[in-house]
């Protein structure tokens, strides 16, 4: 099962890293004739991105995606993205995490570190190292190891996503199976004090992946941005102070 990050988009800057208010988005409502060979979901799907404030704001700032908000808004709450931190961000594309992470810990400059990773190719993005990888795959964390500065890292971010298939229960325990994997991940590369943050499905973190967390990070949340469309069950969990490998 190939996994990647969300959203859709592509742009080149850098862009704004503060919030809008977007509560007057809008009488404008946009409306689509429905296109011969165009199912109704898509047909969902377009109207609500073009009426979508954040989408639109993402192109105008020149974020990737509208998915940049949402690291935008957790990190302008929580401020854990700090100069000179080594970051990784899983199932990246199209790169808007990457973008928001590049520019708050100053990797252009040479002072922090990104590494992302995602099977789907990522258009390069400036302070950020790019791996076309799946994660799930065998070498995956090796691959990235071996690229971090002194093979750890401060921050782990995840919005790795897989295909849905509208079942909720199935795609609960596959978003949960990716956080799993990723909080695995985070606890054999993170330095003491390190974070990681994670998409999940609301319902809640299972109790064996909050156990795990709380054992290994000093404060765990669950937070929900604005940037998040209400309508999504999308969530995420944020562990805060790792206690080190044992």
């Amino acid at each position: 099962m190939a996994v990647s990050g969300k959203g859709k988009g592509k742009g080149a800057g850098s862009g704004s890293t503060t919030t809008k208010n977007f509560g007057n988005a809008r009488d404008l409502t946009v409306r689509l004739k429905t296109a011969r060979g165009r199912s109704a979901s898509s047909q969902r799907w377009l109207e609500r991105q073009l009426n979508d404030p954040y989408v639109a704001a993402a192109k105008r700032e020149g974020w990737r995606s509208r998915a940049a908000f949402k690291l935008i808004e957790i990190d302008d709450k929580y401020r854990f993205l700090k100069p000179g931190q080594r970051v990784v961000d899983l199932g990246a594309a199209p790169g808007g995490w990457s973008q928001v992470a590049a520019l708050r810990v100053k990797a252009v400059e040479g002072r922090g570190q990104v590494i992302a990773i995602d099977y789907l190719p990522v258009d390069a993005i400036a302070g950020v190292t790019i791996l076309e990888l799946d994660f799930l795959d065998e070498d995956a964390p090796d691959r990235l190891k071996s690229l971090l500065r002194d093979g750890g890292a401060d921050i782990v971010l995840s919005d790795m996503a897989a295909p849905t298939t509208g079942h909720t229960s199935t795609d609960h325990l596959r978003i949960m199976g990716l956080a799993e994997v990723a909080a695995a991940f985070a606890a054999e590369v993170l330095a003491p004090g390190g974070v990681f943050l994670a998409k999940v499905f609301q319902g809640g973190t299972e109790r064996s992946l909050l156990d795990t967390l709380k054992r290994d990070f000093s404060i765990v949340r669950h937070v929900k941005p604005k940037a998040s469309r209400a309508d999504s069950a999308e969530l995420y969990v944020l562990a805060t102070g790792f206690r080190g490998r044992a």
